[in-house]
């Protein structure tokens, strides 16, 4: 088949799946305040928040604004971490959470508006990019609950840690992760570390308007042709696929 042909149609199914939806520069995006939690879950979510240290790539971006609209990312060519260093607006940590075989899965996912891929000779990568982590506890109680386990989102796969060690945990509740290139294609990947990180203000998803959590759904978050697709971890289907192929156990 042709290739152009091809494009084009990867192309006008882009656009028709982000009909309606506004994208603004990726550093215009107003990120969620960190609200009071009021739930078990939101509040053990608020506790297990972990650290995040950049190493290699862009910092974390907010990805969607209270009335919907979505970063527009940046072009993945000159320096991995260009453009994309500091976020003026402040930077952001969404979250999900459910029961998944008996265990409490808090999922923390960060947004990046552009990561680097390298294949062969070839520099590719993405207009927009998520790392995750998923904190494995035996409870949403806040009060009465611990670490069990972490996976996150590796450069091929999901890297899985029951028990992690106590070096990679600070004050028994805060999961220390690196965000680095990792070995395959560069991707930029998650794993833990000694080094301590920074904390984003952390909405959770019920927490995002029904404007946003609806954005965040329906956008195709890969406009751009790779050799691997970048979804949204915390949409339904997603969210519960990720939690079966990720469980550390």
């Amino acid at each position: 088949m042709n290739l152009g042909v091809l494009f084009l149609g990867a192309l006008l199914s882009f656009v028709s799946v982000n009909a309606g939806i506004r994208t603004i520069n990726h550093d215009q995006v107003q990120p969620f305040e960190e609200m009071e939690p009021t739930t078990d879950s939101e509040k053990s979510a608020i506790k297990y928040k972990p650290q995040l240290h950049i190493s290699y790539g862009c910092h974390p971006y907010p990805a969607v604004q209270a009335n919907g609209s979505i970063s527009g990312g940046l072009k993945w060519s000159g320096k991995t971490n260009g453009d994309c260093e500091q976020p003026n607006l402040g930077s952001q940590v969404y979250s999900r959470s459910d029961w998944y075989k008996g265990k409490w899965a808090i999922m923390y996912a960060w947004y990046l508006p552009k990561a680097a891929q390298f294949m062969l000779k070839f520099d590719t990568g993405h207009r927009h990019f998520w790392l995750y982590s998923m904190v494995w506890t035996d409870s949403p109680n806040p009060d009465n609950s611990t670490i069990l386990g972490v996976s996150m989102s590796g450069s091929r796969g999901y890297v899985k840690k029951p028990s992690p060690k106590t070096k990679y945990i600070e004050k028994g509740t805060t999961i220390k992760l690196e965000s680095y290139e990792g070995f395959w294609m560069g991707v930029q990947a998650l794993r833990l570390t000694k080094k301590s990180g920074e904390t984003q203000d952390l909405v959770t998803w019920e927490q995002l308007t029904d404007e946003a959590r609806d954005a965040l759904s329906e956008f195709d978050f890969e406009s751009d042709p790779s050799i691997s697709m970048v979804v949204m971890p915390l949409k339904d289907d997603v969210f519960r696929s990720i939690l079966k192929d990720s469980y550390p156990f």
